[in-house]
């Protein structure tokens, strides 16, 4: 990742803590117009978007630091551990609600000014949806899973307001004042089932996962039609730490060929994986001829004629 897009992804997470304390206070003042205790559980739900804010830039501005003698690759994961956070705190969000809301199952109260109320959450919950779709495709398109994380986790922030002006207008249309708490409770199921993508989507990141199929076809793609002069490629393997990707295999070559040609192949090779996933690290252990073959193979031939065809 170079510097520029480093400092977009910090100057985006900054930017999020003092917006979602806007949004907080805008939720908290619809809540104190009305009572409703749906828009309380808005608002509660809006104090973990704040925390969850500054956790993300912490640990986002820590991830960028380079490597160290004692993190020789990288502090990259640090943003999965931010994006695990996140995931918890939206599940204690969730249990606040209901919380809150059981207790007007049995003593539903009407609300005072709801017009107004509503219009105030509608804003809120507007400035949220651009804020949610900002955050998802900068996360997205720079790998950062605290990002994404901070997206979705605002995206259903945006979900939740919209459950609850719907409800709320229902309550006030047919004074059924029930629905209030009703809608606060399926507020926090929804709640929870984000905060349950967050954390599996994360701790996916931090069991080294793979690269996606496409990226995946690519560095293969890449590695064949690079490879000429060499006997082929095995071992091959590959791995995502946030926006880090690290690709290592075997390049055998022939027994007699000079070290100084080998390593022209592995520069040319290491260029074009590079044009592939910007920044990757790469590791090529350059074997002679005869060594037992095991792995992930790379058929290199069968690239070739498949070049040739198109």
């Amino acid at each position: 990742m170079d510097a520029e897009t480093s400092k977009l992804i910090r100057r985006i997470a900054f930017w999020g803590i003092p917006l979602s304390l806007f949004v907080m206070g805008l939720k908290a003042l619809a809540w104190y117009v009305t009572g409703s205790v749906a828009l309380l559980s808005d608002a509660l739900e809006s104090t973990v978007n704040v925390i969850a804010a500054g956790l993300a830039y912490g640990v986002i501005s820590y991830a960028q630091k380079p490597a160290d003698e004692d993190h020789q690759f990288g502090h990259h994961k640090a943003e999965y551990l931010s994006a695990v956070a996140e995931g918890m705190l939206i599940i204690v969000a969730a249990i606040l609600i209901v919380w809150e809301a059981a207790g007007h199952l049995t003593k539903p109260e009407p609300m005072d000014a709801p017009i107004l109320g509503l219009v105030i959450n509608g804003v809120a919950a507007i400035i949220n949806a651009v804020w949610a779709w900002l955050l998802i495709k900068v996360g997205t398109q720079h790998h950062s899973p605290a990002l994404k994380a901070d997206g979705r986790h605002v995206l259903s922030d945006v979900v939740t307001s919209g459950g609850v002006i719907v409800g709320l207008i229902a309550a006030t249309l047919t004074g059924y004042t029930i629905l209030d708490p009703l809608m606060a409770i399926g507020v926090a199921i929804n709640i929870l089932f984000e905060g349950w993508k967050v954390i599996s989507q994360s701790v996916n990141g931090l069991l080294d996962r793979a690269v996606t199929e496409e990226e995946d076809a690519a560095i293969k793609k890449a590695i064949a039609e690079n490879a000429a002069g060499s006997l082929g490629v095995h071992d091959l393997r590959n791995r995502r730490a946030g926006p880090a990707v690290f690709i290592d295999f075997h390049l055998v070559v022939p027994e007699s060929m000079p070290v100084g040609e080998a390593h022209d192949i592995c520069d040319r090779i290491e260029n074009a994986l590079h044009e592939v996933i910007s920044g990757a690290s790469i590791a090529i252990h350059v074997e002679p001829e005869g060594e037992t073959p095991h792995g992930v193979r790379v058929n290199i031939a069968a690239h070739r004629s498949l070049k040739k065809r198109a």
